[in-house]
């Protein structure tokens, strides 16, 4: 997930979203979160959690996670960044600073994002689950690592509040 922006875009994480938190491996987080309470949530509920502060977290959230996460998954090496700049020549540019990935996930813009880079470095970004902006739908990302490749990456959509 990316982009929770709460409590200024929405009061709480959507129940479907929270439901699936504790049965996931792990969680990835592509920054702004706006407030602790939601990074201290997902540290209580995941069994894991692979997370970046954004543009808007404060002092607090900067403290406690790094601005580029990465993680060893499944035989995938993944890493997690808020921010990759302008859609018009994104798979460049992912594909030059982040040779060594197989997978990035990245958010910021709320646009939900999958494409593969001519290096095949997979670019994911879940959109936002409570701040749909110019989107149909607020939605998240889950994904499956089986023998050591992506598999059943699916983009979910969340019902209108």
């Amino acid at each position: 997930m990316s982009d929770t922006h709460l409590p200024k875009r929405a009061r709480e994480l959507p129940a479907p979203l929270l439901a699936e938190i504790p049965r996931a491996d792990v969680v990835l987080h592509a920054g702004d979160w706006v407030d602790t309470a939601t990074l201290d949530l997902l540290e209580s509920r995941s069994r894991g959690l692979v997370a970046v502060y954004g543009n808007n977290d404060g002092p607090g959230l900067r403290a406690r996670l790094p601005e580029v996460a990465y993680a060893d998954l499944g035989g995938l090496r993944f890493g997690v960044v808020h921010e990759t700049g302008a859609a018009q020549g994104r798979e460049r540019r992912c594909a030059d600073r982040y040779p060594d990935l197989d997978v990035l996930v990245f958010g910021h813009s709320h646009i939900p994002w999958d494409t593969t880079t001519e290096t095949g470095l997979r670019l994911l970004n879940p959109g936002s689950p409570t701040d749909r902006r110019r989107q149909p739908y607020c939605t998240y990302m889950t994904a499956e690592v089986a023998d050591g490749r992506l598999a059943d990456v699916e983009l979910h959509r969340l019902p209108r509040r």
